[in-house]
């Protein structure tokens, strides 16, 4: 049954908790591979490009499922719920999938699988969650991507338990995307705030085009994007690098430290929903970008030293730079016309880990050239920036009255 929108349903805090904890479990496939490349590369004796292309083909995989799903608008045809549960078992699918190779090239093959499958999880999650919000709809979103985040930090933390072979994080990762699939189908179901189901249409995706908001929410996502997972795939390597230079921890300290950094973005977008409901989502985005943005200039100087420095900016960094990443999508919904939401959603996602294919290839290479990861990060810096100022634009925009109640 449908409910007025000014009415908030009842038990919408517990599909909240159920959903997020479905999330957390289906998106530790993500990094999976990320997590074990220090054994793989000395196991497959994997170079660079390779080792870069275990995380890559995610994201390529992520891109195609997402850019495939809004041609086809599978989110505005198809419930969410059920094309989650498709997507959490052909994800674990595909990770077991690493299990049955020793070839680097094939492993790559199961990650881009893994990454079209997840696509199928990550969007149709945002809307699902927004049919049982009407307010609060920042902090909602905000908590579905505070359980990616933990769950795309989760693999670092099993990896950093010490003494566990590559083989034991990719069978955990793959069974705890299959529990959450399990959770999906007994526990969550559409709210009472339904967005209209609608057939397939091609000309749905140049609407989204033509909506001037949706577009400027949408370039301050791809500046977001630009840095978020690349500064995700690649701290690990940093920190390493950084320990090794000040002469302290190891291996599993490195992850310890990774998985910190990634795993308290949870409580940043927790944090940025709140502010993004009641203080404006234009602002709280550009406020996170700002800080994230200084925090990758800032990086460099603290590679070597103090350590309790670069522990302190690594996780104020890896608090700011996800904690804006609900409130671009959270806009869509409020800007966009109902009939598209589900393929703007996915087309703004699916762009968005376009460009996070650049720069997790980019890093890398820029390693190599200077023969250090120290200044690597300074690449990011153009993603805020652009974020900022798409943000700032909106801002004053008309229609930006519709963002947060008013609060734009």
């Amino acid at each position: 049954m449908n409910l007025p929108n000014d009415v908030q349903p009842a038990g919408r805090w517990l599909i909240l908790f159920i959903l997020s904890i479905c999330i957390v479990l289906s998106m530790t496939t993500w990094f999976s591979a990320t997590a074990v490349i220090p054994q793989l590369r000395d196991i497959w004796s994997l170079t660079p490009t390779l080792s870069a292309w275990l995380t890559i083909g995610v994201q390529v995989g992520f891109v195609i499922g997402a850019v495939g799903s809004s041609v086809m608008s599978l989110s505005d045809i198809i419930s969410g719920k059920r094309l989650m549960i498709y997507g959490s078992i052909g994800a674990a699918i595909a990770n077991a999938g690493m299990l049955l190779t020793d070839s680097a090239y094939l492993a790559i093959f199961f990650r881009i699988l893994t990454g079209m499958f997840l696509a199928l999880v990550y969007p149709p999650s945002l809307k699902l969650i927004a049919t049982w919000f009407t307010k609060g709809r920042g902090v909602a979103l905000g908590a579905l991507v505070g359980a990616i985040t933990l769950g795309s930090a989760s693999p670092h933390f099993i990896n950093a338990i010490g003494g566990l072979r590559w083989e034991i994080v990719i069978v955990a990762t793959t069974l705890a995307t299959l529990l959450g699939a399990l959770i999906l189908q007994l526990f969550v179901h559409e709210g009472p705030f339904p967005f209209p189901r609608a057939p397939f249409n091609l000309g749905r995706m140049g609407q989204v085009f033509k909506n001037r908001g949706i577009v400027l929410a949408s370039l301050g996502y791809f500046g977001h994007m630009w840095e978020l997972y690349a500064m995700w795939a690649w701290f690990l390597t940093f920190a390493r690098m950084a320990l090794i230079e000040q002469g302290v921890g190891d291996a599993s300290s490195a992850s310890f430290f990774t998985f910190a950094v990634i795993g308290v973005g949870a409580l940043g977008c927790a944090v940025g929903g709140i502010l993004g409901d009641r203080w404006g989502r234009t602002a709280t985005t550009s406020l996170m970008m700002g800080i994230s943005g200084m925090c990758a200039l800032l990086a460099g100087f603290v590679f070597d030293g103090p350590l309790w420095l670069l522990i302190t900016i690594g996780l104020i960094w890896g608090f700011t730079v996800v904690a804006d990443s609900a409130q671009f999508s959270t806009i869509v919904t409020e800007l966009g016309d109902p009939m598209y939401i589900g393929t703007a959603l996915t087309m703004q996602l699916g762009i968005g880990f376009m460009l996070t294919v650049v720069t997790i290839w980019l890093l890398p290479l820029a390693a190599t050239h200077l023969n250090s990861w120290q200044w690597v990060f300074l690449i990011l810096l153009p993603g805020p920036a652009l974020g900022i100022l798409a943000m700032l634009l909106l801002r004053r925009m008309p229609e930006a009255l519709k963002i947060a109640n008013g609060n734009r």
